[in-house]
């Protein structure tokens, strides 16, 4: 079956989102979810519908977040029904001095949206991660961190024998 139609439209409802974001704040991109959408943040606070979502929002739009703007692209759009896609994007909150975002400062959402009975692409759930790489596995700070975590282990296991016989 051909998305295609379907695809485009989720991917400028998540431009159009962005671009509420810098010119409306809070109040315009509330919009974009469900009443009942969840939202976890990237520090992994929980925000339970829209209501809890503007809220939280209008607070750091007229603090922290003030002035600023969303930067981002989808990576992939999975459709798990006629409905229903699963979106993940990377992205990142830029203040109004940054054209680009520090590599730290980087997210990556997992975004569940979903057609309402208007027609209209919505986000039903947001999931908000910072990317934060593992060093590779050979490197010197994994081994490092590998031998702590199996003297840890031996001397937990020297301290509590009963837990291993269970």
């Amino acid at each position: 079956m051909d998305r295609s139609t379907d695809e485009a439209a989720i991917r400028r409802m998540f431009e159009a989102l962005s671009e509420a974001w810098a010119r409306e704040g809070a109040s315009a991109v509330d919009a974009f979810y469900t009443p009942d959408s969840d939202y976890v943040t990237f520090d992994g606070s929980w925000l339970r519908g829209r209501e809890e979502n503007r809220r939280t929002h209008e607070e750091l739009f007229a603090g922290v977040l003030a002035g600023t703007r969303l930067v981002g692209e989808i990576e992939s759009v999975r459709f798990l029904g006629p409905d229903t896609a699963v979106v993940v994007s990377t992205g990142a909150v830029l203040w109004p001095w940054q054209r680009t975002a520090p590599a730290d400062r980087r997210s990556r959402q997992t975004l569940v949206v979903v057609r309402g009975d208007d027609g209209r692409w919505r986000v039903a759930s947001f999931q908000n991660t910072r990317v934060r790489p593992l060093p590779p596995p050979g490197s010197l700070s994994m081994r490092l961190f590998a031998a702590v975590m199996r003297l840890r282990l031996a001397l937990w296991r020297r301290r509590h024998p009963a837990a291993l016989a269970a």
